[in-house]
């Protein structure tokens, strides 16, 4: 069973979308331990959830794919807020690099 396509199939969520981010960098964790992906931006309302969730490949790929997603749910409060969230890569990492995906643009990241 290929789960991606079958995940693909489904209906799209309506809570849950791509969202713009500013900035996505790398960096190496405390002591050299793992590596990190730091992406920022603002997000449409300050009830906005924000996360970066890896793709999903039955081989690895040459860029991994994350995207930066936005949920909301119940009460919508009308002001903008910035955010910050961090992934730790070291398993979800092609053999180039990867690429952080976001509603208007993709930014590849050599590692």
């Amino acid at each position: 069973m290929d789960i991606a396509k079958t995940l693909q199939a489904r209906p799209a969520s309506r809570s849950c979308a791509l969202i713009d981010f500013d900035t996505a960098e790398v960096f190496v964790g405390l002591g050299g331990n793992g590596k990190f992906l730091l992406v920022t931006g603002e997000r449409a309302t300050v009830s906005m959830r924000v996360e970066l969730r890896p793709l999903v490949y039955v081989t690895q790929p040459d860029y991994w794919g994350i995207e930066v997603v936005g949920c909301v749910s119940g009460i919508v409060l009308p002001q903008t807020a910035p955010y910050a969230e961090t992934l730790e890569i070291s398993t979800v990492t092609g053999t180039k690099g990867i690429e952080v995906i976001g509603a208007g643009e993709s930014r590849r990241i050599d590692l």
